[in-house]
């Protein structure tokens, strides 16, 4: 039986996704609106099946390195989770990602599976989190990298410009890290026994993976490895679409991109991402229309690519189901 708890649970969830769906369709609706349609059409069909096809593998791959990657950075922490157990975590996280608010749903999925099968649950929580930190630094030093590139390809009034923003940003959230630090005592204060025993563990956790700086700095090359291979997958498809861009200009504007597609505005951060691309490529000539029909056709690629997690996490966990049966 489910009670009315749950039942208006899940009611909000569905009514979040919804909410989300419709911000995503909205977003793309106003990039279709103001650009070209037929021209954005026409670029995506210049993608042969077989290229789609070579990207889609290649993106698979990538993953296949990010679960040996998410497994070695939380078990430095103490999860001791086997591969097996790892790669369902992470599939089942992508796939979640379709469907859940940004990447975040998808964590919360990832250790829903990690915390059950841990002897040491807080280490998986903290694995998780060291893990997307190391994302974030990998696409950050592509950033860094592209506007140490960046003064050749542009005018030098435009990368003063862009330059100007990255420090924003990074400003931004400097700020916000200074201001958890302000408000962790006046919000951890008066909390229960069990609570700051809890919050210890993953204390003591988190301090056990920053002390095998060897794992994280491996950890942290094996993300930048990633990230720069969706990177080049994305260029790949942007060539098909007809859209002529030098190396460094992705590596400026792509890893930018995905940050802001981590608001949890949209459906998986449909929609933002596009804007978002359209937005940073526009200062170095990109057409508009050749970058939202990359833009989509990747989004394609990330929607399958989730797609086929979900249905390995499912073969994986429906195989431990009939081992346990035996």
């Amino acid at each position: 039986m489910i009670g009315p708890h749950q039942r208006e649970s899940r009611a909000r969830g569905w009514l979040l996704i919804t909410l989300r769906s419709l911000g995503a369709l909205a977003v793309l609706g106003i990039l279709i609106h103001y650009l070209p349609l037929h021209l954005v059409n026409e670029a995506i069909r210049r993608v042969p099946v077989t290229r789609f096809g070579a990207i889609l593998i290649g993106y698979l791959l990538a993953h296949v390195i990010g679960i040996g990657k998410w497994r070695m950075v939380v078990n430095a922490a103490g999860a001791q989770l086997n591969y097996e157990t790892s790669a369902q975590c992470y599939t089942g996280g992508l796939f979640a990602s379709l469907f859940l608010p940004s990447i975040i749903g998808g964590d919360v999925v990832r250790l829903a599976v990690g915390l059950r099968r841990s002897p040491n649950p807080a280490a998986v929580l903290a694995g998780n989190a060291l893990d997307r930190f190391l994302d974030l630094s990998a696409q950050a030093g592509l950033v860094i990298l592209g506007l140490t590139l960046l003064p050749g390809s542009v005018p030098h009034n435009v990368s003063i410009d862009v330059r100007k923003g990255v420090v924003v940003l990074v400003a931004l959230f400097a700020g916000g890290v200074g201001l958890t630090l302000l408000l962790y005592r006046p919000l951890f204060k008066g909390r229960s026994v069990r609570f700051r025993r809890r919050l210890g563990r993953l204390r003591v956790a988190l301090r056990s993976g920053w002390r095998k700086p060897h794992v994280l700095l491996f950890g942290w090359m094996l993300g930048t490895v990633i990230q720069s291979t969706f990177l080049i997958l994305t260029a790949l498809l942007a060539i098909s679409c007809g859209l002529f861009l030098p190396l460094r200009v992705w590596l400026f504007a792509w890893p930018l991109a995905k940050v802001v597609a981590l608001l949890p505005l949209t459906q998986g951060g449909v929609g933002l991402r596009e804007a978002a691309l359209v937005g940073l490529l526009a200062p170095f000539g990109a057409a508009a229309h050749l970058v939202l029909a990359a833009g989509l056709v990747w989004e394609a690629v990330v929607i399958v690519g989730g797609i086929l997690a979900g249905i390995f996490a499912f073969l994986l966990r429906r195989n431990e189901t009939v081992l346990k049966n035996h």
